[in-house]
């Protein structure tokens, strides 16, 4: 096995280019300067505040760069953030905004304050000891983001609820082993233990649930090596965080809160390079929980907002988690205290076979042609809690993108009394179970299909009633459904008429007299499951509907809003979307929801196979023809000879 392995630290040598660590302290030392600036003052956002579209477009190398960068800043323990903009280039601040009543997303150090003095709480204490666990030093402690239902803990702090796992040895799957029963409520910011429910003591599960190798009996000796080489090197080449691929070119960052961002893809096509997406990101991931009861209820995490998916990113590891030969991008972040960091190897750029791309055997010439397909794959790898979640966009020679979200990790878990069975769970291991939720994503589709004015029509495959157009009851039509304003365009998946979504360019025709396009075929699908009326539903309303088209609005960047942490709901794109602004012939974008209810069973524990959710982004007369038509035979392969 090969690798090419190169960290990159971005040039400021265009105006996407990844923030570097000078920036962020020259950023931070902005905010230092400050008067109003005084230790207890946190960082909890510091990303890249993107140009004006038209400055990107504009832009030619050499070309001047205002560097901005903008910030979440928390001042203390009440519920008040600072938003700040400043610039790196000059040195000023361009915008300084108090946002009360708002919270950022639970911070790391605040985490630890909440499982500390949840630790020292005579109440928990005793809880445990109810237990029979006399070893404290033993308990992991996962602070969780408390939600909203009107507690009165909520009312002007910033809070978490605590659960509570027993690790006997270090090395331990907590998992296995959930304390069942005992809640703690904890003010992270003031590390004030507000509450212990204890709802009776349930005995912990028998097994430890270990998933190491030593403890797996014989390991499988018949897997032999499998070896990818590339002699010549990859074909792709990457200058920054620009990566070019074939006919493929797109920018690839590393946000705090969005994780792993695609800009300005496009694709080169006689000469020139004509547009696809500006922008694509995860705006926003929530896990419902469909269990009812005072345990489990109240879980619907907002991995995104109330987390981070950038800040949870992974180191990857070669022979792992990629396999070939890589290039890594390396993310840098930004630390509470201001002080920036690095995930080496955050983001894996590579290639892969996959098959065939196209083929035909004439059986008159005794000719056959194949090709075989190939794609680029940008990837990384976030650790939420107890999940893991992969993000992989891939990038075929046919014009077609992909996106797949590869979910695995540990099962969220119940103890469960001997001899019970649980309605809304189900049972993984003795005296364990699993509840059932959702994985939720929505991903933002800044779209720019050959020029910013596009518009969307719903695509259905419609049967055509029996009669004289249809003698033999076979018939069935595509129909499109031009979507023309926001209202319009809160749309959701129908299986049974293969329905889709395009989007168009009125002003770029193509030979046929068509609009070009792109389609986007939705893949495992699912909506809310929850009430809409529900704590989860208000809050995360944009997982009602499996598609939403907005105009571009550069401060609407996550479907739920800006500050879902124990916020009451409405924000986000059911409030955006009230004002049912035209999206016809605009800059427009698609938010597409889409996951994956996940019914627990024993297979996924005690850690979980892969399972895989997205969906995909296709040519519809955007060429001429197929144009993977130009990749040549694989060498030396006989099935192309006459």
């Amino acid at each position: 096995m090969t690798a090419t392995v190169t960290t990159t630290e971005s040039s400021t040598s265009h105006p996407l280019a990844a923030l570097t660590p000078d920036e962020i302290r020259a950023a931070t030392a902005i905010v230092r300067s400050d008067p109003r600036f005084t230790d207890t003052w946190r960082f909890a956002y510091v990303g890249l505040e993107e140009p004006l579209k038209a400055s990107v477009r504009d832009f030619s190398p050499g070309d001047p760069v205002d560097r901005l960068v903008r910030m979440q800043i928390v001042v203390g323990p009440e519920v008040h953030v600072l938003e700040m903009v400043v610039s790196v280039t000059t040195g000023d601040v361009r915008s300084f905004v108090e946002v009360e009543g708002m919270r950022p997303g639970l911070l790391f150090e605040e985490s630890l304050i909440a499982i500390l003095a949840l630790k020292e709480h005579p109440g928990w204490q005793a809880a445990m000891r109810r237990r029979g666990i006399e070893d404290l030093d033993s308990i992991q402690i996962d602070p969780w983001p408390a939600g909203s239902f009107d507690v009165a803990h909520e009312e002007g702090r910033r809070i978490c609820r605590c659960l509570c796992y027993l690790r006997e040895k270090p090395d331990d799957n907590g998992y296995a082993r959930p304390i069942e029963g005992v809640i703690g409520f904890v003010d992270m910011a003031r590390g004030e233990v507000l509450e212990i429910v204890d709802t009776g003591v349930v005995p912990l599960p028998p097994e430890n649930g270990s998933y190491y190798p030593e403890d797996q009996g014989p390991l499988r000796s018949d897997l032999k090596p499998l070896e990818i080489v590339q002699p010549d090197g990859p074909s792709y080449e990457v200058d920054g965080n620009l990566v070019r691929w074939q006919r493929w070119s797109l920018r690839v960052t590393m946000d705090p809160v969005e994780g792993l961002v695609i800009h300005d893809v496009g694709y080169e096509d006689e000469g020139r390079v004509r547009s696809i997406i500006y922008r694509a990101a995860v705006s926003e991931m929530v896990v419902p929980y469909g269990d009812p009861g005072p345990m489990h209820g109240w879980k619907n995490a907002f991995d995104a907002g109330e987390w981070g998916l950038g800040r949870m990113v992974n180191s990857l590891t070669l022979g792992c988690d990629c396999l070939g030969v890589i290039h890594y991008f390396d993310a840098v972040f930004t630390t509470e205290q201001g002080k920036p960091y690095t995930i080496p190897n955050a983001i894996c750029l590579h290639e892969e076979d996959y098959g065939i791309l196209w083929k035909h055997s004439d059986p008159r010439s005794g000719r056959t042609e194949v090709r075989r397909s190939r794609r680029l794959v940008v990837s990384s790898i976030a650790t939420v809690g107890n999940y893991e979640y992969g993000f992989f966009w891939y990038f075929y020679l046919d014009g077609s993108i992909q996106f797949e979200v590869k979910m695995t990790g540990i099962l969220s878990t119940m103890a469960v009394a001997p001899g019970d069975k649980p309605r809304f769970a189900n049972m993984i291991a003795p005296q364990l179970a699993a509840p059932f939720h959702q994985h939720l994503f929505n991903m933002r589709l800044d779209m720019e299909v050959d020029g910013p004015d596009n518009a969307v029509y719903e695509m259905d495959a419609l049967p055509i009633p029996p009669g004289p157009d249809n003698p033999w009851s076979n018939a069935f039509e595509s129909v499109a459904t031009l979507l023309r304003t926001e209202q319009e365009a809160k749309r959701v998946i129908d299986p049974a008429r293969s329905r889709c979504w395009k989007v168009v360019n009125n002003t770029s025709i193509n030979r046929l007299g068509e609009p070009v396009a792109y389609k986007l075929v939705p893949g495992s699908t699912p909506t809310l499951l929850a009430a809409e009326d529900s704590s989860v539903g208000r809050r995360a309303g944009f997982t009602t509907r499996n598609l939403w088209v907005t105009p571009f609005a550069a401060d609407e960047r996550r479907a739920g809003g800006d500050y879902p942490n124990q916020h009451a709901g409405g924000d986000g794109l059911p409030l955006w979307t009230q004002r049912d602004r035209p999206i016809v012939d605009e800059d427009i974008v698609l938010w597409h929801t889409f996951g994956a209810t996940h019914i627990p069973r024993p297979e996924d524990w005690p850690v979980m196979p892969v399972e895989y959710t997205g969906f995909s982004l296709v040519p519809v007369g955007f060429f001429p023809r197929n144009p993977a038509l130009d990749v040549p035979p694989s060498p030396e392969a006989p099935c192309h000879s006459p």
